[in-house]
This record gives C-alpha cells, sequence and structure tokens, in this order.
C-alpha cells in the first residue's frame, strides 16, 4: 500500500502542554529517529491482507484500514509539518514526491503482469486485465469495477488481477484531495489554529462519509460502500485527525503504564475483529464497524508514536514485521497477480502448501521491486526530480497508456451457429 517516512520520535514525542493555546500554537519538532513501530503496523496490515486473500483469516481484510488509517495520520502529519515550517503547502512539490514513491512500482506492475498474462493467462484474464488497467492508471479503478457491477465478496478467485488496486484508487484519490483542504486551512484564519481546523475538518468529514455508508449499505452486496472513495474516507480522514497537535498532545499526555494497557486493548480488538469478522455476514461492520475499527487503529497509531518506547510499541519495531512494512506497498500490488496466477488449478496446491508458494513468490517480487526499483528511483535518481522527472513522468505515462492499445486482446470465443436453432 501506499506509505510516507513515519513521523520521527522527537517529532512524535511533544511534552504536555501547559494550557489550550500552547498546545495548538505549540511547534512540530525537527527531524529526529525514525518509528519503526509505525513499520510494524505495515507489516500487520499487509499480513492481514495475505492472510485474508489466501483463505486463512475471515477478518484480514480489515489490515485495508489499517492502512488507510495509517496513510491519513503519516500523510497529514508531513503537511501540518510543511505548514509550520512555511505557512503553505506546496501541491506540486508534494504530489511531485508521492508521485517518485508509488508510480515507478505501480508501473513496473502492471507492464510486467499485464505482457504475462497475455502470454500465459486464459482469454478471460487477459480481457480484463487491458480492461481495468486504463483505470488502474487514472486512479479510478474503484469507480470502474463498481460500475462494472464487479461485487467485491465474490470475485477474488476470479480472473482479475488488478482488482485488489481498489484501495490504491482509494488512497491516491485522497492524496489528490486532502492536501488541497489542507492548504485552504492553512491559509484561512489565525495560523496557530490551523492543527485545530484541520482536526474539526477530518472529524466532520469522517462522520459525513460514516453517513453515507449507512444510508447507501446494501446488505446483500456491501461492495458499493466498501471500495466507494466517499464511504472510506472515514478511515483515511480518522488516522488524520489523530495527526494534529491537539490529539497527538492528549495521547502523549497519557502516563506510560496506562499508554501500553491501552496499546494491548487495542491490538487485541483489533486482532479479534481480524478473527471473527466476516465481509459479508457482519452487517455490522457497515453500519458504524468499520468506523470504530478505524478509530481504534488510529489511536493505536497515535500511540505509537506518543509512546515509542511502550512495550507493545517495541513489539511492533521487532525486525521481521518491520522488515514486512518496509516492502508492503510493493508487497500489495504483487500478491494478488500471483495468487491469480498460481492457482490451486494451475498449482495442484491448496491450502497452506500453496499458501506457502505464492506468499513465497510474492515477498521476492517485492523486495526485487524495493531494492531496483523503488529505492533506487525514490532515493538515488537524480533524474527522477524538477524537470526532468516531470518530463521523465510524462514519458512512462505516455508509455503505459500505449501498452493497453499494444497488447493484442485475445479472439472472441467461436459460436458454432449449427448447434442454433
Amino acid at each position: 500500500m501506499p506509505d510516507v517516512q513515519p513521523p520521527t520520535t522527537a517529532e512524535a514525542e511533544p511534552g504536555p502542554p501547559a494550557t489550550t493555546e500552547t498546545t495548538a500554537h505549540r511547534p512540530r519538532p525537527a527531524a529526529g529517529p525514525h518509528l519503526p513501530a509505525l513499520d510494524g503496523v505495515r507489516g500487520a496490515a499487509i499480513l492481514g491482507v495475505l492472510l485474508f486473500h489466501t483463505g486463512h483469516l475471515p477478518g484480514g481484510f480489515l489490515g485495508v484500514d489499517l492502512f488507510f488509517a495509517l496513510s491519513g495520520y503519516l500523510i497529514t502529519d508531513l503537511l501540518l509539518r510543511e505548514v509550520q515550517t512555511t505557512g503553505k503547502v506546496s501541491l506540486s512539490a508534494f504530489w511531485g514526491r508521492r508521485i517518485r514513491r508509488l508510480f515507478p512500482a505501480l508501473a513496473t506492475m502492471l507492464a510486467v503482469v499485464t505482457v504475462l498474462v497475455r502470454v500465459f493467462a486464459e482469454a478471460g484474464v487477459v480481457r480484463t486485465t487491458l480492461a481495468d488497467g486504463p483505470w488502474v492508471q487514472l486512479n479510478l479503478v474503484n469507480w470502474h469495477l463498481l460500475a462494472e457491477s464487479a461485487g467485491y465478496w465474490d470475485r477474488f478467485g476470479q480472473g482479475r488481477v488488478f482488482e485488489h488496486l481498489w484501495s490504491i484508487a482509494v488512497e491516491e484519490q485522497f492524496y489528490l484531495g486532502w492536501p488541497v483542504l489542507v492548504l485552504i486551512a492553512a491559509a484561512v484564519g489565525r495560523r496557530g489554529a490551523v492543527e485545530r481546523r484541520v482536526a474539526v475538518a477530518a472529524v466532520l468529514i469522517s462522520v459525513a462519509s460514516l453517513v453515507l455508508m449507512v444510508l447507501l449499505v446494501y446488505p446483500a452486496d456491501p461492495t458499493r460502500v466498501y471500495t466507494g472513495t466517499d464511504t472510506r474516507a472515514s478511515s483515511l480522514l480518522l488516522g488524520a485527525a489523530v495527526a494534529t497537535q491537539p490529539v497527538r498532545c492528549a495521547l502523549s499526555r497519557v502516563p506510560r503504564r496506562w499508554a501500553g494497557i491501552a496499546m494491548l486493548v487495542l491490538s487485541a480488538g483489533i486482532a479479534a475483529l481480524w478473527v471473527f469478522a466476516d465481509g459479508t455476514g457482519s452487517g455490522w461492520l457497515y453500519t458504524g464497524g468499520l468506523f470504530a475499527h478505524s478509530l481504534v487503529a488510529a489511536l493505536l497509531i497515535g500511540l505509537f508514536a506518543g509512546h515509542p518506547r511502550a512495550l507493545v510499541s517495541r513489539l511492533f519495531a521487532g525486525r521481521p514485521l518491520r522488515w514486512l512494512g518496509l516492502v508492503s506497498y510493493s508487497l500489495y500490488l504483487w500478491h494478488w497477480p500471483v495468487f491469480v496466477v498460481l492457482s490451486p488449478a494451475r498449482t495442484g496446491l491448496d491450502g497452506w502448501p500453496r499458501t506457502a508458494v505464492v506468499c513465497t513468490v510474492s515477498i521476492g517480487l517485492a523486495a526485487l521491486s524495493k531494492y531496483l526499483v523503488e529505492d533506487p528511483i525514490r532515493f538515488r535518481a537524480r533524474w527522477a526530480r524538477g524537470s526532468r522527472g516531470t518530463l521523465v513522468f510524462a514519458a512512462a505515462t505516455v508509455a503505459l497508456a500505449a501498452l493497453w492499445l499494444a497488447v493484442p486482446p485475445p479472439a472472441p470465443p467461436a459460436i458454432d451457429l449449427t448447434r442454433l436453432g
């Protein structure tokens, strides 16, 4: 899933304010050590998704909500730090960073998977791949799938290799709209109250999103409210609300002992939901359950940031879970195409043996993507920045768009007219 650099320990541990006015005006400290527990949060989220898609964890799809809450938190923290430093948000710089972070790995996966599917997959998979690909590139694939009545809860296991990217589209749409609202909040009224205005906006929009979900849900197939941007915005914006200074300071004031107990309780609650929740059988998810899960996830993230040395924080910062989090974006991109292509029919495997194979292949591809594509372009490629980077992105976008036209679709199925009539 899309992510950003977690906030630093120094940023995450502001001291308790003396007054409300002090809280509203306290500057965000300069960069400091990395927060490994938040990488572990990503690792837990992608692990839940993998186990859900392999049929071992009924509520593992809620890992996406954990991703959403974390993305909302981290993006808002970055935006508010920029406002604190410069008094505004540079939209072009923000979107440029997002493109460098997300587009190379996504474009690579789209191109490689499309070519491999055309060569090796059945005709039906090829057709859906060529139909869905342009909408993935436009960051609108969630709405495209809804327009095609592609039900989320029955489509997994069928031949759509890009269907999991609905969540990437939701996040990309959030990255387009939310910075603009933060910029407006920074430009209107007193600068010292920016974080309060952002917190209020995040909470109000989250509640409106919840109301839409309750009004629009169709219990027999909740796909519309599960994958729609308007009804899923609450998961991202609850994380955004927790990133604001009033909430951060309140969480940092919790004594370490009680914060540790709260982290343990919240983590256990999330784990229980992942074990017992069901996408179609748990109707309460769409009348407040998803909202509550996202709120719990956001508060847990805020506590991790405010208390990085607590026991639960250190457990989430463990090396295996943290490394899984570091490759989580590419792992999310690659895992579902691998699961579709290496189907039980093709591999002759099922259950845990197949899970071991598909997860191993997915993790291997994710590691290659991170170390050969993501990190070099994100951190070392000078050509990916400035005007040259804009030209490269434009050329890559055109090339990817041309791919959908260049790859020949399979021949339509033959119809034996002699059997008609």
